[in-house]
């Protein structure tokens, strides 16, 4: 054989393992292009502020209503399932729209002026200038596995100025048929929103 068709072989085989070495590569890591979740899960209000109303008053009159902190397993737009006392997994093709923290932000904002009647802000919209705010922390958004059950805790501060902080821990558990994205996403809007109503009891 001529050094041109060894030459030639050698080109076709180095090509061929190149094409293959990608092949593995390409089960393992992507690219991009991924397909999109089928839908997005998002929280919605039973309570809603309706359009064109209008709430005036002094920065300090209003309510801030802080964005929750939340553990690490939260901090994702994914849905945490409990698989054992330690074990934690994330739910198939179960996609929030936003972070759970902001979600839920949004959620005791819209109910709390909805249902109150009252002048709920954003701390930037207040600018440190209201007398009430409520913080806390989402400490639970997810599923049970073994138990098939959504639970949504939330542990609430709530500071007054001049009166002492006050903290409860609110928490509302419901039942699901399937561990699946549809029914997952309405029993975590369900619990929230009862959690929500409670809160929105509790701070006035």
């Amino acid at each position: 054989m001529g050094k041109q068709g060894f030459m030639t072989i050698f080109h076709k085989t180095k090509s061929l393992g190149l094409l293959a070495g990608l092949g593995l590569l390409s089960a393992c890591v992507s690219f991009g292009g991924a397909e999109p979740p089928p839908f997005l899960l998002s929280l919605t209000s039973g309570m809603q502020v309706d359009a064109g109303a209008v709430r005036a008053g002094p920065r300090a009159g209003a309510l801030v209503v802080r964005l929750p902190s939340t553990p690490q397993k939260l901090n994702n737009l994914r849905v945490p399932v409990q698989t054992g006392a330690t074990g934690i997994a994330y739910l198939k093709e179960a996609t929030w729209v936003d972070k759970p923290a902001r979600l839920f932000q949004g959620l005791l904002t819209e109910t709390i002026a909805a249902k109150n009647n009252r002048l709920v802000l954003t701390p930037v919209q207040a600018q440190g200038k209201a007398d009430t705010y409520l913080a806390g922390e989402l400490v639970n958004f997810g599923l049970d596995g073994p138990s098939l059950t959504v639970t949504v805790t939330y542990d609430a501060v709530k500071m007054r100025q001049g009166q002492p902080i006050e903290k409860r821990r609110f928490e509302v558990s419901e039942k699901v048929f399937a561990a699946e994205a549809g029914p997952v996403g309405q029993a975590l809007n369900s619990a929230a929103n009862k959690v929500v109503l409670e809160v929105a009891d509790w701070v006035g």
